[in-house]
């Protein structure tokens, strides 16, 4: 049935490609109407709150947009015009440079001899025949046939003004096409909103309705943002051409602002231009070397800086995204398409956003991580793979905490394997692998102090108070000196973090280990075996003053309560933490395990250990926000 789906699938989206591809003609000027009704839309508003009627705006805002396309087209035909007339003046400069490159060593030798040898071949092959001698014809042989030349008779006034008005009648056609979908596009927007709701999903309303917004918002922006940032990009560029002396700056200046709607490649076209005519209008290198040195930092510094202080670091899109987009719809619409590639394409991924049969789409096409970081975590440490995972941790480290860092990213990635595990889609020998490699990033954050970072927390106060308060981020966690422990604490190990199952809950039992001796209090790590009835009683447990059993499993509380109670027998003094690293409510757990207290999360067990080893166990941390089940009179004392 699945492979039945996919083939549909296929079917479908090649008829769609099809359809686009047949269809351009109808589909195009669709397409521009709809994308340009999306830019002209706020300015719309901006008059309607002005007290000025829909109608009258609309007429208003599309007139003045079109005259403005207008007249940049007039303006562009009228540069190339002169510049066509202006190019023979040219040639003799590069002619010029063309022989100087040929009198320099690098053009000289075999490249030069190589050229000789190409020239005498053409020569030889454009000699003409010689002249064959006449044949005898016989008295019923026919002669050589006479030419005949054809002349028409001159064009009359109305075949010249068709002639003329012939290969405008296209462009002219479509322009006045898109002007009418616009129009009415804007002034039915309301309507043809809420005929596509009732098409798309009236059933679901909320997420419909938030799909249109997304995409009206974020087309809206990133055209009104393009469209001034490249009218200044292509201001400076012209600018700085006439500056330079140049020919028609105001024409390389529009050129740039236009092509730079492509992505990546289109400010790099544009220069092409200025470039080749630099080095044809100046005997020297000066002006070539300026025009290249105009584009070379006026793109970066366009690209790099302003854009992301504009409207962020990026339209939504992945760059291979936006790469094969281009290509798609360039093959499909031509140069048209090639400018409209990115907003379809985001189009696109708001649809893949919202609706779930097209979750696809913005997997592939979307910037967004394909993977959470937990999953990656899980993925690398599957892989056998740690440096990656260490990379990652490193920049999550600029933000948060390592706590943070162990509690949302790599304790939810061991999660991801228990859960393999249990449904039987991970053997044992893997889950020893993953184990090692958690220990390869705990060797390699081994240095990383428990802290955030200063400069991210007065980066963005709104974020830093929101991280605050949140359950994972608590950063009042102190580091104990050997002053502040308490009596029964002071030995050189105090905690016994014992693996409950197997290797993924030793993973589990050495991360909260690196945590306590980062926080002063120095834990050893046991794995499942330690527990087990044959080996419970060789275990080494001076100097023990909490035990801290890890599971990431809560499927058998049985088998926790066996282990707590062997370790009772053992170290009848020493307080039981159970550590269940899943969603399960810990007070339930505490319970049914006869544990002196249970936690779920690593910040709630650190926070406990800390509490349990001063004279203040109920001081350090928040209670609610730790999901921490305060153990007996017993763990209050000891």
């Amino acid at each position: 049935m699945a492979d039945m789906g996919g083939m549909a699938g296929a079917v479908v989206a090649a008829i769609v490609i099809g359809a686009l591809y047949v269809g351009r003609e109808i589909f195009i000027p669709i397409a521009l109407a709809i994308l340009l009704s999306f830019a002209l839309s706020p300015l719309v508003r901006l008059l309607q709150r002005a007290r000025l009627p829909r109608p009258a705006a609309v007429v208003l805002v599309v007139l003045f947009a079109f005259a403005g396309i207008f007249a940049i087209g007039g303006l562009i035909a009228s540069e190339l015009s002169q510049l066509a007339g202006e190019l023979p003046r040219y040639e003799s400069t590069m002619q010029e440079k063309i022989r100087s490159l040929r009198g320099t060593a690098a053009a000289t030798g075999t490249l030069q001899r190589a050229g000789e040898v190409l020239q005498d071949l053409q020569q030889e092959l454009n000699k003409p025949q010689p002249n064959s001698a006449p044949e005898a014809r016989g008295p019923g042989q026919e002669g050589k046939p006479i030419p005949v030349e054809v002349r028409q008779p001159p064009p009359t006034a109305l075949e010249s003004l068709a002639a003329l008005i012939s290969p405008l009648l296209r462009p002219l056609t479509t322009t006045g096409i898109v002007a009418i979908f616009v129009v009415f596009i804007l002034l039915q927007r309301e309507d043809l909103r809420n005929r596509f709701i009732k098409l798309a999903g009236s059933q679901d309303l909320q997420k419909t309705t938030a799909a249109l917004d997304d995409g009206a918002r974020r087309l809206s922006r990133l055209f009104l943002f393009q469209l001034g940032i490249n009218a200044l990009f292509g201001l400076v560029i012209g600018g700085g051409l006439w500056i330079i002396g140049i020919p028609n700056p105001v024409l390389w200046g529009i050129l740039g602002g236009v092509l730079r709607f492509v992505p990546y490649v289109g400010a790099v076209i544009s220069a092409v231009f200025p470039l080749v005519l630099a080095a044809a209008v100046d005997p020297g290198w000066a002006k070539l070397l300026w025009t290249a040195g105009l584009f070379v930092v006026v793109e970066p510094l366009v690209g790099q800086v302003i854009e992301p202080l504009v409207y962020g670091h990026s339209t939504g899109l992945s760059p291979v995204a936006v790469v094969a987009s281009a290509t798609f719809w360039t093959a499909l619409w031509g140069p048209v398409g090639l400018v409209l590639a990115t907003p379809l394409t985001i189009c696109l991924v708001v649809l893949g956003r919202y609706v779930e049969n097209f979750k696809f789409l913005e997997v592939m096409l979307s910037d967004r991580p394909p993977l959470s970081p937990p999953e990656l975590f899980y993925q690398r440490m599957l892989a056998g793979d740690p440096d990656e995972a260490v990379e990652k941790a490193e920049e999550f480290l600029k933000e948060r905490s390592l706590l943070a860092y162990y509690d949302e990213v790599a304790l939810p990635g061991l999660k991801l394997a228990q859960n393999d595990l249990s449904r039987g889609a991970l053997k044992e020998e893997q889950t020893v692998k993953i184990k090692s490699a958690v220990n390869e990033v705990l060797d390699d954050l081994r240095d990383e102090e428990d802290k955030r970072p200063e400069a991210a927390s007065t980066r963005d106060a709104e974020a830093a108070a929101a991280i605050e308060s949140s359950p994972e981020e608590n950063t009042n966690l102190p580091t104990l000196t050997a002053s502040e422990l308490k009596q029964g604490w002071q030995s050189q190990t105090p905690i016994l973090c014992l693996a409950g199952r197997g290797p993924l809950d030793e993973a589990a039992a050495a991360i909260l280990a690196q945590l306590l001796g980062k926080h002063g209090l120095s834990a050893r790590v046991e794995s499942a075996e330690a527990i087990a009835s044959p080996n419970v009683f060789r275990l080494e447990t001076a100097g023990i003053a909490l035990v801290c059993l890890s599971y990431l499993d809560d499927s058998s509380t049985s088998a926790m309560r066996y282990a707590i109670r062997r370790m009772r027998r053992k170290l009848p003094d020493a307080i039981m933490l159970l550590g269940c690293w899943t969603e399960s409510e810990p007070a339930n757990l505490k319970d049914a395990v006869k544990a002196d207290a249970a936690v779920n999360t690593l910040n709630a067990a650190l926070a406990y250990a800390l509490g349990a080893a001063t004279d203040r166990p109920g001081s350090i941390g928040q209670e609610s926000e730790l999901k921490l089940v305060s153990g007996n009179a017993k763990a209050n004392t000891a």
